[in-house]
């Protein structure tokens, strides 16, 4: 089995019709599929076996008025039956590597706590841990 590991464009929506359990939280809804492709800043690295996405990697990067651009990881994600394969690490050096390419100065990226895969993920990316509090606001239903 081959797996290939690589940036989406914006014409690459159909890569993903066929998404492997556990991958992303919620079915792939096309409209957002085609929102979040058409805009520029928003980036998804994803994870390919034959034909089928077993990991994701998603990132925006933002600007501000007095900062150079950063890039903001959302989320990283493998299949369970794909993981501890080194297959998170992969996704997560690309989407680094992208955000310097893009001239991003600096990259982040939360977890809980309790979430020592990721924690491990992203302390052997060199990331440096820095507590913070977040605040989360629910507006109206979600899915």
């Amino acid at each position: 089995m081959s797996l290939e590991i690589r940036l989406l464009g914006r014409d690459d929506a159909p890569v993903l019709d066929h998404v492997a359990a556990g991958v992303f939280d919620h079915p792939v809804d096309p409209v957002r599929t085609r929102e979040f492709l058409d805009d520029a800043r928003h980036h998804l690295a994803v994870a390919v076996e034959d034909g089928c996405v077993v990991g994701m990697a998603s990132a925006v990067h933002y600007v501000h008025p007095d900062k150079a651009p950063q890039l903001f990881v959302n989320e990283v994600a493998v299949a369970p039956t794909h993981q501890s394969r080194g297959i998170a690490r992969q996704l997560f050096a690309l989407m680094l590597a992208h955000g310097r390419a893009l001239g991003c100065t600096e990259a982040w990226v939360g977890t809980e706590e309790t979430n020592t895969h990721a924690r491990r993920l992203y302390a052997g990316a060199d990331g440096m841990p820095e507590p913070f509090v977040m605040y989360t606001f629910r507006f109206g239903q979600h899915d």
